[in-house]
């Protein structure tokens, strides 16, 4: 059941009238059964992992809350840890690892008498895994208390929308909200069903538009000349970010119809004139969970070394974010990009700072744009890596974007004047957003005819030029 389906539309407009109908103290259980109802019918089975990974957090949280000696505390949580990584790894690595050593073993003449293994990914558990590492992190250092309710508990881990792709949320935001639910407020209504409507845009319309272009592109580059390549270069950071984002707003919207705030996930990614300007605007989640989990830890272990002990925290931080996304040297080479990029901006920070005050270039017009497309230039780089299939395929369509320009593939002229028209859409809304803040409104302008017209506008674009067979989100690979 993906949010794109009549099938989630039913059951959201089954869980709101349950939800608003039950008294309050019985509106967290509402939303948990609607939690599993939901992740059932996407894999029955392993909604069991899901139950084990929240009891396990649950018990140590608890046992945690419990003891005063430090030590004992800390076995808690790294037993906890350990155990929740535990089906991440397994399922996630586990394969690829067995597969790899018998690889090299048959490389070197040994047979292994065992067979190759494929292990199905339980969706989500990427994203519910951090968010129960998280909540035990947060316990331990008493930023969080430990909550006593095992089913409110229960609820923060497996929320419907966001199990799936996130956004990664924490403890300290969400379980307050679980414990004290809201009446139904008709302005968060509105603005959770306007989220929901452009979320349903950059993904039907954008991203999954886009999404037939890449996908005949990446799955032939063989056949492929160096123009088509860079055409596709440029369009899949646009097909990720409509993917996601899109996603993200959907499930903001679902939570925010139901009375909860969830943090945003992206914003105007690709007005960022740097890297760490960019992570501090995609996937805001993950990196700020990686910040406060991986790198501000490891960053005050190097302290000592300073500004390579930032270097350093910066790649170990990245690497462990590529090898989240998937076990495979593309993501690997992928998180190494990232840690260089930013590395290079840090070490030369003090550098690029003093050339901008000398030469006045901050609030240049040419300087911001020309250091907005090297960012996303860069940021493309690492996105072909994380789009193809392996490493030979990744330089494969660098080298050919280089030597061997050609004819552009347009296959079906729609594709292309769809996927055109909406990632103008998008930028044209994320400019207006970035520099005329208040100005230019659409969907919250004063003017009723004019937001009527605006909703207008995007729900038949929608029906009319939206792929409702696209298949599933990109990170529920993740």
């Amino acid at each position: 059941m993906v949010f794109t389906s009549v099938n989630f539309i039913l059951f959201f407009a089954a869980v709101i009238v349950l939800y608003f109908s039950a008294p309050l103290k019985w509106r967290w259980l509402v939303l948990l059964v609607a939690s599993y109802f939901f992740y059932i019918n996407i894999k029955p089975v392993f909604a069991i992992l899901l139950a084990a990974v929240t009891a396990s957090t649950y018990v140590f949280t608890r046992l945690m809350d419990q003891t005063r000696k430090e030590s004992r505390k800390n076995v808690y949580k790294v037993i906890n840890i350990i155990l929740v990584l535990l089906p991440l790894f397994f399922f996630k690595y586990f394969a690829v690892i067995n597969n790899s050593l018998i690889a090299g073993l048959q490389g070197w003449g040994i047979h292994w008498p065992l067979p190759e293994i494929e292990l199905f990914l339980p969706v989500g558990i990427s994203f519910y895994t951090f968010m129960a590492i998280g909540y035990t992190i947060d316990v331990f250092n008493e930023e969080t208390p430990a909550e006593k309710h095992p089913g409110i508990v229960a609820l923060f881990i497996s929320f419907f929308p966001l199990i799936l792709s996130g956004p990664i949320e924490r403890a300290g935001n969400m379980l307050p909200q679980f414990r004290n639910p809201v009446n139904p407020d008709y302005d968060k209504v509105v603005k959770g069903l306007r989220f929901m409507l452009w979320g349903f845009f950059m993904k039907l319309v954008v991203a999954d538009r886009i999404g037939i272009y890449v996908d005949a592109v990446y799955h032939n580059i063989p056949n492929h000349n160096g123009t088509t390549l860079l055409a596709a270069f440029f369009l899949y950071p646009f097909q990720v970010y409509a993917d996601l984002g899109g996603y993200s707003l959907v499930a903001i919207g679902v939570a925010g119809i139901l009375g909860i705030k969830v943090m945003d996930n992206f914003r105007r990614p690709f007005f960022a004139a740097t890297m760490a300007e960019f992570w501090r605007r995609w996937h805001m989640s993950l990196i700020t969970w990686l910040t406060d989990y991986v790198y501000t830890p490891i960053s005050f272990a190097l302290r000592q070394y300073k500004l390579w002990g930032i270097v350093y925290s910066l790649m170990i931080t990245f690497m462990i974010s590529g090898i989240w996304h998937a076990a495979s040297l593309t993501f690997v080479a992928w998180g190494l990009l990232q840690g260089i990029y930013l590395s290079v901006e840090a070490l030369t920070n003090k550098q690029r700072a003093n050339m901008e005050k000398k030469y006045k270039l901050a609030n240049r017009g040419w300087y911001i744009f020309l250091s907005c497309l090297i960012t996303f230039i860069l940021f493309g780089i690492s996105q072909v890596f994380a789009r193809s299939a392996n490493l030979q395929d990744a330089f494969q369509v660098l080298g050919k974007i280089v030597t061997e320009p050609g004819a552009l593939f347009i296959g079906a002229p729609s594709i292309l004047i769809f996927s055109i028209l909406g990632i103008s859409m998008v930028m044209l809304k994320d400019f207006t957003d970035e520099y005329y803040p208040g100005r230019f409104l659409l969907f919250e302008n004063r003017n009723k005819p004019v937001r009527v017209m605006a909703y207008s506008l995007v729900i038949v674009l929608i029906l009319l030029i939206g792929v409702f067979d696209g298949g599933e989100f990109i990170y529920f690979q993740f």
